[in-house]
């Protein structure tokens, strides 16, 4: 049987499950929210105990990325993602998981070979251009500066 690309199409929309996209855009809206409202928490919390609000600001992402980690290392953080979906792609909790997931998923073939390795097979990409990107954005806007 020969099926061309509309009919095969066709066929993968009609056996295909309907997603509840209304349901998913609601999880992901409230539980990336709950993950926000978490990190204003902390950092209120943070400058209520007299710490100033830049100082602020780095601790709460860094408790951040911690409790991400953890939770991906304890499993937890992927049954979230079940639910959330996207609401998990909260910048700094996810790039966390991105790198956490794999270092956990690996860890069987060793330190080096496995966990060393895999570790930064999603989030490596990530650093590299955007490290490259802020060198450009940063050479740029120097050479902005002296001409104008």
């Amino acid at each position: 049987m020969f099926l061309t690309n509309e009919q095969y199409g066709k066929l993968v929309d009609k056996m295909s499950p309907k997603s509840p996209m209304l349901k998913n855009c609601f999880n992901a809206f409230w539980i990336g929210g709950l993950i926000c409202t978490l990190g204003q928490a902390i950092q209120n919390g943070l400058c209520a105990l007299g710490m100033g609000k830049p100082d602020a600001g780095t601790l709460t992402s860094v408790c951040l990325v911690f409790l991400s980690a953890l939770l991906t290392g304890l499993s937890i953080y992927d049954d979230i993602a079940k639910v959330a979906g996207a609401g998990t792609l909260v910048p700094i909790t996810g790039f966390a998981n991105s790198i956490a997931a794999p270092a956990v998923e690996f860890k069987a073939e060793g330190f080096v070979t496995g966990l060393a390795v895999k570790m930064f097979t999603i989030a490596g990409p990530v650093l590299v251009y955007g490290t490259a990107a802020s060198v450009v954005y940063g050479v740029l806007y120097y050479l902005w500066q002296l001409i104008f």
